[in-house]
């Protein structure tokens, strides 16, 4: 297909069971080619509070048992699946990644809300004996876990569809209600998904306004959602900056925050180089680099530096860089100018201060606008901006060490604390990894990037807290409750 399939896609927001046009719209530009594939509203700070009111009432007026609920996400995932190749194109039409790797998050996607539908009959509670304090023997308890209410889900460009899912998924397998709150540059496939919600939705007899999304601008639709009474919990995924303010203005309500990373990979003298240089320039250049838990820094044995520098070239120069929609493309445009003029400063700096590019070090001009070729960097200190900052594009800094000691402190020489990987084959060296590394998860043999969509997934520090992941994603989506049966006024 080609860009020419999602063009003049005009889409409207749903709201208490209705599709609203809005007064005003904002246009959806095709990173690749500066084309406008379509529209959207801007919510007003009215429309926004209309949709978390529906999304009360439905939450309210909703008796949808559990397995009702897994029939109505199975039914959402059937039509999503259904529909995978048009969704995809619209992914890469509205955020630039290559058609291919929009395949596989449509395809995550679709498994991801039927992990969610499982889920929903696996609320477990668990019976508390009581005979293990004193005077309690003929007490029994168990916990049951009950949804908060109405949940809202906002999220970034980078996976517009897959990120929506794993916060609305989980949200609604817990018995809640929904509101949604896509990128404003990337909102049609998470507009398209809502659709096949409301179909599933009105299926299964569900009342109007379980299931709400708006469009617009972050601000006003954020700012409301955190004065809302309604809101008894917000997921949200975005930079740091924002998840911060999310923090320290949302006073009691329940939050899940997957904010940014600056995430090492370490690489020792006793792997094999060439297949870690494949995963490496895998997990820093897909998506162009624009992923939280991209390989943000490569620590490198100084006994194997110019070995592993030379693998990763190549795994770079065998990438292909062009049209998203060309099947052969392994890297296109960034999202936005905004994406791309930080990752051209960062290199720019970097080199300044004394970084040797390896290969790439191309971008713009006849790349395409926002397009940065895959560069490995090396002689890259841990000052220089490609190794202290979040960089949210394709760079492979080289940082080398050595000794193991210095490889792990290099790894925590961050405020950020997402994803860490290290190809070793020593397993003492590979539990004092993740023993040692400040991270929500260390991967052994494989980089940073790794991903399931069941795992448990979130970082420590200014990576954010909770976790996403089906199943522990649904413990923040709900309450635990404790019922207690003691003895009755009866002599019996």
């Amino acid at each position: 297909m080609s860009l020419d399939t999602v063009s003049s896609l005009d889409k409207r927001m749903l709201i208490g069971g209705e599709w609203v046009s809005g007064d005003d719209r904002t246009a959806v530009i095709h990173p690749y080619t500066g084309e406008q594939i379509g529209s959207v509203p801007l919510a007003t700070k009215a429309e926004v509070t209309d949709a978390i009111d529906a999304a009360e009432a439905a939450f309210e007026a909703t008796s949808l048992s559990a397995y009702e609920r897994y029939e109505l996400l199975s039914d959402a995932a059937d039509r999503l699946d259904s529909r995978a190749e048009t969704v995809a194109n619209v992914i890469t039409g509205e955020q630039g990644k290559p058609i291919g790797e929009a395949r596989t998050e449509v395809d995550r996607a679709v498994q991801t809300l039927r992990l969610s539908a499982e889920e929903a009959k696996r609320m477990f509670g668990e019976y508390v004996p009581m005979d293990g304090q004193k005077g309690f023997a003929r007490d029994h308890c168990f916990t049951q876990r009950e949804p908060l209410g109405v949940v809202a889900a906002i999220t970034p460009f980078n996976f517009p569809l897959n990120l929506m899912v794993h916060k609305v998924g989980p949200a609604l397998a817990a018995g809640n209600a929904v509101v949604g709150k896509p990128a404003t540059n990337t909102p049609l496939s998470s507009i398209l998904l809502f659709e096949c919600l409301q179909e599933a939705a009105e299926a299964s007899s569900a009342p109007d306004g379980l299931v709400n999304v708006v469009t617009g601008s972050g601000s006003v639709v954020g700012d409301e959602i955190l004065a809302h009474e309604a809101i008894e919990a917000i997921s949200f995924t975005g930079s740091t900056a924002v998840g911060k303010y999310l923090a320290e203005n949302s006073g009691m309500t329940e939050l899940t925050l997957e904010l940014g990373g600056n995430d090492p990979t370490i690489v020792w003298s006793d792997t094999d180089i060439e297949r870690a240089a494949e995963q490496v320039v895998g997990g820093a250049c897909a998506n162009a680099g624009q992923v939280c838990n991209s390989v943000e820094r490569v620590i490198v044995d100084e006994q194997i530096e110019r070995e592993l520098i030379d693998a990763l070239v190549d795994a770079c120069e065998d990438l292909t860089v062009g049209d998203p929609y060309d099947e052969e493309t392994d890297i296109a445009s960034m999202v936005d100018g905004d994406q791309f003029d930080d990752v051209v400063q960062i290199f720019e700096e970097t080199v300044e201060q004394g970084a040797t590019v390896e290969c790439g070090g191309r971008y713009g001009g006849d790349l395409g606008e926002w397009v940065f070729e895959p560069t490995v960097l090396s002689d890259v200190t841990p000052e220089m901006p490609a190794a202290a900052e979040e960089t949210f594009g394709p760079l492979v800094p080289v940082i080398s060490v050595d000794s193991f000691e210095a490889a792990i402190e290099e790894a925590n020489n961050t405020n950020y604390g997402l994803e860490a990987g290290i190809f070793t084959q020593d397993i003492d060296r590979a539990k004092r990894a993740a023993d040692a590394i400040d991270a929500g998860g260390v991967n052994v043999n494989t980089v940073s990037g790794f991903r399931a969509d069941h795992m448990p997934y979130g970082g420590f520090k200014d990576s954010g807290v909770g976790k996403e992941g089906i199943k522990y994603a649904l413990e923040h989506f709900s309450r635990e409750k404790l019922v207690g049966f003691h003895s009755g006024f009866t002599d019996v």
